[in-house]
């Protein structure tokens, strides 16, 4: 182990181990006063501007929203929430369980959310008595590192070890690794190899899986909201979100409507040659994703793609042709780029869906827009997904917003389709652990006529 991991991990126990034994009323003070100095204004908004300027990725006024968004929602899900003692009572059962910390948590965080998952991470973290070794991604560790200063800060202010947040301030590919094989969990976000990475590291991890949402609008849905939805998904933050839509399928007698009004709110469609042209920027080697286009202006990549565009313009449209690397549009695009297909009955609308998002963003999310309660549960049922958003914007919704019951948390679990460990939002509870204390109760004898009894009546004893 480096001596710098090394240090980092032994100054982060020695922290946690001084809050072990905390009361709740302590622990509750100290995530209000790191949520405060992380989300009030003019800190919130020198996070915003240092992740844009240095990840060059994003959106300011996005970013910004974002970032208070997340951290107040999240504060909101931790507020009076019991994480210290007895925090489950089951007396028929003879049951209680006591929460207790993990110890050291090691979060790898990525570029393209560089302050909010620190927040959306760090505060139910500390909420569950655990430190935090925060490991940001190379191009956002200044963003890290002022967050994380913040969070120290608060911690300051209340009497906390300020040990209890840590971050790497020049990270490597080696130093990440150092610090999963020494810290008691890892929680990485970031792309499908730090995943793997994270899950090799001999230590229990949460993962995440790669984003593609793809969403169904129906014949019964109100086609404005749902094209504004869409928009607005598509284009905040320049799609730099995992949640951002990727590909739209809509039901043939409402396609023409649905791209007028895309076109109104700035959609452009491109022509089969600018089709081409857009794919080559994308993936300049025709199998791996560049750079370029990555959380960039619609305009911006429509110049560097040749593609000439009204003023407006605020999202490139293509016509999805084949599902696969036949066509590399239908999968994860990172950047105002959004795909549209076209379905008649929806059956083939839920193939649709399970196709593309097989090929890319198994177990993520998926949306509907539509006033079909039969049409959501079907898709519901037979999509391999994680989520699925009623009628609403794919990244807000995903990640918890104000009106839908999502926890809040930028760290979202595919489960075993995408190769992780929850399919859940990784939020408070995965930062527990819980011994179950079991007592004494009258035996509960199981009625073997009422387990047996109907196959015994069918097939005999």
């Amino acid at each position: 182990m480096s001596e710098e991991i090394e240090n980092l991990v032994r100054r982060a126990r020695a922290a946690q181990e001084k809050i072990e034994f905390w009361s709740q009323e302590k622990v509750d003070e100290m995530v209000a006063a790191v949520g405060w100095e992380v989300y009030q204004l003019d800190h919130a908004k020198a996070c915003a501007r240092l992740a844009v300027d240095e990840t060059e990725m994003g959106v300011y006024e996005d970013k910004l929203g974002k970032h208070q968004k997340k951290t107040l929602g999240t504060l909101r899900d931790l507020c009076g929430l019991k994480t210290v003692g007895v925090i489950e009572e089951n007396k028929e059962k003879g049951l209680l369980k006591i929460a207790k910390p993990i110890g050291v948590i090691g979060a790898l965080t990525p570029v393209t959310n560089a302050t909010s998952t620190i927040a959306c991470n760090g505060l139910p973290i500390l909420k569950c008595r655990n430190a935090v070794i925060f490991a940001p991604h190379p191009k956002a560790k200044a963003s890290c590192d002022l967050t994380a200063n913040y969070m120290r800060e608060g911690l300051r202010k209340v009497g906390a070890p300020e040990d209890l947040v840590l971050n790497i301030k020049e990270p490597t590919i080696e130093l990440s690794q150092e610090l999963m094989r020494s810290v008691d969990l890892v929680v990485a976000t970031g792309g499908g190899p730090l995943v793997k990475v994270a899950y090799s590291s001999g230590k229990p991890a949460y993962g995440v899986g790669a984003g593609n949402s793809t969403v169904v609008v129906d014949e019964t849905a109100d086609l404005k909201d749902a094209a504004t939805k869409i928009r607005n998904g598509k284009i905040f933050d320049n799609a730099t979100s995992c949640s951002s839509e990727n590909s739209v399928v809509l039901q043939a007698s409402i396609y023409d409507t649905m791209m007028k009004y895309f076109q109104e709110l700035g959609g452009h469609l491109c022509s089969p040659e600018e089709k081409a042209r857009l794919r080559d920027l994308m993936w300049p080697d025709g199998v791996h994703m560049g750079r370029s286009h990555v959380g960039q202006h619609a305009q911006k990549i429509a110049a560097l793609a040749k593609i000439a565009v009204k003023p407006d313009t605020s999202f490139l449209m293509v016509l999805g042709e084949a599902v696969g690397p036949a066509d590399l549009f239908s999968g994860e695009k990172l950047s105002p780029v959004l795909t549209v297909w076209k379905y008649g009955e929806f059956e083939e609308a839920i193939c649709l869906v399970r196709d593309i998002t097989r090929y890319s963003g198994y177990g993520h999310s998926c949306g509907i827009h539509t006033t079909n309660d039969a049409h959501m549960v079907e898709l519901a049922t037979r999509a391999r997904v994680s989520r699925v958003m009623v009628r609403q914007t794919q990244p807000f919704g995903n990640s918890g917003n104000y009106d839908n019951g999502m926890p809040f948390g930028l760290t979202l679990g595919c489960g075993t389709w995408g190769g992780n460990i929850v399919n859940e939002n990784v939020h408070w509870k995965h930062f527990l652990n819980t011994t179950w204390v079991s007592m004494p109760i009258p035996p509960v004898v199981p009625d073997e006529n009422k387990i047996f009894g109907a196959h015994w009546k069918k097939y005999g004893k």
